[in-house]
């Protein structure tokens, strides 16, 4: 069951793109934990060390990391 999977997204505040990945989630009913990288220097070095960068969201799904808000992606992972 998807309910299931362990996500995380990695954020900052600002960032359009990840209001649009953690609003996609919320409608799934997806839980997540929510890594502020603007404010959070432990979680900003986990996401560079997952996705080799600094740009956000960086999402993770079971150990499968997506960069950028990929719906299609996103779902595909969620659903499986």
């Amino acid at each position: 069951m998807a309910e299931h999977k362990k996500v995380a997204v990695y954020s900052t505040p600002t960032c359009p793109y990840c209001r649009q990945a953690k609003d996609f989630l919320k409608e799934k009913g997806i839980d997540f934990t929510e890594y502020n990288v603007a404010t959070d220097l432990e979680a900003r070095n986990q996401m560079v060390q997952k996705s080799g960068q600094l740009g956000v969201p960086v999402i993770e799904v079971d150990g499968h990391v997506i960069v950028g808000f990929n719906r299609t992606k996103l779902d595909e992972l969620i659903t499986a």
